[in-house]
């Protein structure tokens, strides 16, 4: 997290945060409360930078997700903040905080993106429309039924973010637009690009895993949760396999089972386990006090190859970058370093003989795809030329795919008499979702024989173009139309 003057200058660092927030609010005691991931709670750091300290909480048993969208309250002795659900953020709740006691109260019990205004009106969001009802700031209580006061606000259904905002001269500015235009669909792409469905229903896809044998689709689908499903294509049965804050699902070699990162609430991803048909429990593999995302099976299924994010989540400066372990499961199940610098090694991608491993790193300033000689030692060869993520391995172990942007990659490998690459050479691009992350999990996948991917796209269908728009003198109509009298 950074600041910058408006009169221009350089930024300053006050904190590191993860690559994703859930809103920030500056408060009156030049302290910013922030929500900085999307299982955590609330948090605040000094502006001047330093050292963060936990202000909320998520309490699983209640449902609570984590908590959302911060805003400090004028005076400086309350927030206002969303609490995402296991449903969705339209049966979120809006509550307030008092900072001295903690004392909490529920404001709204579904809608999101509480926002206090001037006029003296509480704000926020449901169903694509903002409603508005009257708010004592003395004793933290709506007044009055809310009544909706702006229709077809886009919102954010992943996040709970609603597209709106205003000025204190009374201006309101938004985003109009339908909610859920983060609909995906799920493709088959060929090797010269062309296209066809790979299923009906359109969700907000990640991380997809085909089997082994090419017939079941793990997929991660985001809703408030993300959670791991598998797709059974010859009885197009879509059935969910986890329950928490889970994504990039890998089968093992023998497809009886799945690994996938795991974010349970207020703790660093781990890596877990379960079988493919969903019986029986949750086994956690690797589980520390930092971040590990899932990255390959070794062909005998005895060794897990996975990325290590040492990262203070909070404090800046405390990281040796991004590193690949390996889990060996036939022994004391340790976990062990291969690769590991000042740089960031990620995306493990074991080939299909065993012998080597394909990954990422950032050595030469930029991402570029690498395979090293497995288990070592041995070569150490740069597969891309112009940027490169996401490697991915024939079956056969005769090609190495990977993304540049919107592109396609592939090269020839040759591993006799000795390793060769060819020159990469572009399979097809298009408008495909990438990972999150340039180090991020792979975001496709390819069929056994190599001929096709599943990849990604946004929903083409019929919707409604956002626009910016924005009411002037919104402050004069909202205190007309949201009296508060009770019905």
């Amino acid at each position: 997290m950074k600041k910058v003057s408006l009169l221009g200058g350089a930024p300053h660092v006050i904190c590191g945060v993860p690559p994703v927030m859930h809103g920030a609010s500056w408060g009156p005691d030049d302290v910013i409360y922030y929500s900085p991931a999307h299982s955590w709670g609330i948090h605040k750091v000094s502006a001047s930078g330093g050292e963060s300290q936990i202000v909320t909480t998520p309490d699983g048993s209640k449902g609570e997700l984590g908590h959302y969208w911060p805003q400090v309250l004028p005076g400086g002795k309350a927030i206002l903040f969303t609490i995402g659900t296991r449903e969705d953020f339209d049966d979120a709740r809006i509550v307030a905080q008092t900072l001295e006691t903690g004392e909490r109260k529920v404001l709204i019990d579904r809608g999101t993106y509480g926002r206090y205004l001037p006029t003296g009106h509480l704000v926020y969001a449901r169903a694509g429309s903002l409603l508005a009802a009257p708010f004592d700031l003395s004793r933290l209580e709506v007044e009055g039924t809310p009544i909706p006061v702006v229709e077809g606000v886009k919102v954010d259904s992943r996040s709970g973010a609603a597209n709106f905002s205003y000025s204190n001269a009374g201006s309101l500015l938004y985003v109009s637009g339908k909610s859920d235009s983060n609909a995906q669909e799920l493709v088959w792409v060929d090797r010269r690009g062309q296209a066809r469905p790979l299923m009906e229903a359109r969700h907000a896809f990640y991380t997809p895993s085909l089997s082994p044998d090419g017939q079941r689709l793990a997929i991660c689908i985001k809703r408030v949760t993300q959670n791991i499903w598998v797709y059974d294509m010859a009885r197009g049965a879509l059935a969910k396999l986890s329950f928490e804050e889970d994504w990039g699902p890998v089968w093992t070699p023998d497809g009886s089972q799945i690994a996938y990162t795991s974010g349970k609430v207020r703790t660093p991803p781990a890596i877990a386990l379960r079988p493919a048909d969903g019986s029986g429990e949750e086994e956690q593999l690797v589980a520390g006090e930092t971040p590990v995302f899932t990255g390959s099976w070794s062909p005998d299924g005895k060794v897990l190859a996975y990325t290590n994010a040492p990262v203070d989540l909070i404090s800046p400066g405390r990281s040796t970058g991004h590193d690949i372990w390996l889990l060996r499961l036939d022994g004391e199940r340790k976990p062990e370093p291969f690769l590991q610098s000042q740089s960031d090694e990620s995306a493990p991608e074991f080939s299909p003989e065993g012998r080597l491993l394909a990954y990422v790193s950032n050595e030469s300033g930029r991402n570029e795809v690498y395979v090293v000689a497995f288990p070592g030692p041995g070569g150490k060869w740069q597969i891309s030329t112009g940027g490169g993520t996401s490697p991915r391995w024939t079956r056969n172990g005769r090609e190495l795919f990977y993304r540049n942007g919107n592109k396609m990659m592939a090269v020839a490998i040759s591993l006799q008499p000795t390793f060769k690459a060819s020159t990469p050479r572009v399979l097809f691009e298009g408008e495909y979702e990438e990972a999150g992350r340039p180090d991020g999990p792979r975001n496709y996948d390819v069929t056994p024989d190599g001929q096709h991917f599943v990849m990604i796209k946004p929903y083409e269908g019929p919707s409604t173009p956002s626009q910016l728009i924005v009411a002037l003198e919104w402050f004069d109509d909202l205190s007309r139309r949201a009296t508060g009298k009770p019905e």
